[in-house]
């Protein structure tokens, strides 16, 4: 029962999950919401003295693909509620069906790439143990998968002229397979080349996926996006962390690590079905390839370059030697490691989810500084210390980082137009995994005589303040700011 107050509140079109049209007496179809299928009606029975009986029946599918399960319910029970505020869980701009299509394919996708990115960084201290290798070698072997990134550089130009779901749904499958066959590598030397053939699928994924992404979402929710991509590729690391005990079966059992990843194929192939190209790729598919050059936004490459180079410098030393300071330096089981790194990391979705909306919300450079500052402070913190305070700086240095990262990586896809985007990101993340390299190799190089690998990774951290110092003074602010917005060069073609 309602009054004349109620029923037209009722009768107003919703916007807040999605944004609702009339659709005849009493009935709301969806204009923009990530549903399939949707349609609201009420039936009125005037109860006299002002009052109205009224039946609300809403009828919904959502579009989301695999994890509508988990989401059939937040969604019921949201639409039970009308309102003009988004929840929480929810991007902050309504995706429409095929946005919300594409996402949630993608976070697949990420979940894979992050397993197959994750692989030889977890093995590494177990196969370095059969083959009896050195710490130094071990450097050097984790710093040449990186290689793997010059090789993705010719695979995501590819998808600025064949386009971004081709190239996603053939290096997620190739991916899976190459890097499956480290399970039979007889030495430490073909394990990293098999690897490195490995590595750049994946490196190819961790481009493109954000790049669709980026090019597919709303303004108010590249971030919300972005963020919930790196939870998932999270996902599939710990996917590769869980899988850990698997080596303690046995002196060889690292290699059923690397036999995981085969269970995935069958899902490319519903990848492949499901994920849509990129309407903004569509529109500018047909633009001539010297009407605008890379060399216009030299600037801004450089820029994402070089603090991407600063950061790496820091972050793939602390995450690929993790478990080697753990084991030699702390006396941690591989189970225990896997515990670990369970309990520590899984908190991280706490810090990119609020990254994620304080990014598209507020600011982005803030943000990014913050979470960046206060992750190189931690983890230099946590490899100089002992007992509680491994727990203590993990999980804090943890939760903070994660505030810069959907902040800091929404900047890739978004400073570039749409016909030099994949090239420009390919560059960047060569650029990048160049500082993996530096890193990795300084760490590797300082560990015997600065007394320890715990102290050499602390040194390391030094990059990831020089990062955010770089992103605290040299950044512009894009938040809410639509990509034709950002690159003018796209506006003749945007996509409608």
């Amino acid at each position: 029962m309602v009054d004349d107050a109620g029923l037209d509140e009722l009768r107003r079109p919703r916007h807040d999950l999605l944004r609702e049209v009339a659709d005849g007496p009493d009935a709301f179809a969806c204009a923009t919401g990530p549903f399939e299928r949707y349609r609201r009606t009420l039936t009125v029975v005037d109860a006299g003295d002002g009052g109205h009986r009224v039946e609300e029946r809403i009828e919904f599918r959502t579009a989301i693909r695999y994890w509508r399960w988990l989401l059939h319910l937040p969604v019921r029970r949201r639409l039970r509620r009308p309102g003009t505020s988004t929840p929480w869980w929810a991007p902050p701009d309504a995706l429409d069906a095929q946005a919300a299509v594409a996402l949630s394919t993608l976070t697949i996708v990420s979940i894979i790439g992050g397993y197959l990115s994750t692989l030889i960084g977890q093995t590494m201290t177990f196969a370095a143990d059969e083959f009896g290798s050195s710490e130094r070698l071990q450097g050097f072997s984790l710093g040449a998968v990186r290689i793997g990134a010059l090789i993705a550089l010719a695979m995501v130009a590819v998808a600025d002229r064949r386009g971004r779901r081709l190239v996603i749904v053939a290096a997620c499958a190739l991916g899976i397979v190459t890097s499956a066959t480290g399970a039979l590598a007889p030495d430490l030397t073909t394990l990293t080349i098999s690897q490195i053939v490995g590595r750049s699928f994946a490196t190819t994924l961790v481009i493109l996926v954000p790049i669709l992404a980026a090019e597919e979402m709303p303004a108010g929710s590249r971030a919300y996006a972005l963020g919930l991509l790196a939870m998932s590729s999270s996902l599939g690391s710990g996917f590769a962390v869980m899988a850990l005990p698997l080596a303690d079966l046995d002196e060889r059992g690292w290699r059923l690590i690397y036999l995981v990843p085969l269970l995935g194929l069958p899902i490319v192939r519903d990848v492949w079905r499901n994920l849509p190209e990129s309407r903004r790729y569509v529109a500018h598919a047909a633009d001539r390839p010297e009407r605008v050059q890379l060399g216009q936004y030299r600037g801004r490459l450089i820029l994402l370059a070089v603090t991407g180079f600063l950061l790496n410098t820091f972050v793939a030393p602390a995450a690929q030697f993790r478990n080697r300071f753990l084991d030699d330096e702390r006396g941690f089981s591989g189970s225990e490691i896997s515990a670990f790194i369970l309990l520590t990391s899984t908190p991280a979705g706490i810090g990119v989810v609020a990254g994620s909306l304080l990014a598209d919300r507020w600011a982005r450079r803030p943000v990014a500084a913050i979470g960046f500052t206060a992750s190189a402070v931690l983890t230099a913190a946590f490899f100089l210390s002992d007992g509680l305070g491994l727990w203590f700086f993990a999980l804090s240095g943890t939760i903070l980082g994660a505030l810069a990262v959907p902040a800091f990586k929404v900047y890739e896809p978004e400073m570039f137009p749409t016909r030099l985007r994949s090239r420009a990101n390919g560059i960047i993340t060569a650029v990048t995994l160049g500082g993996s390299v530096t890193g990795l190799v300084v760490t590797g190089l300082l560990t015997e005589p600065i007394g320890g690998l715990g102290r050499a990774l602390a040194v390391v951290c030094v990059g990831g303040l020089a990062a955010s110092l770089l992103i605290l003074l040299r950044f512009p602010e894009t938040a809410r700011e639509e990509l034709e917005d950002i690159n003018p060069a796209d506006r003749r073609a945007s996509p409608e």
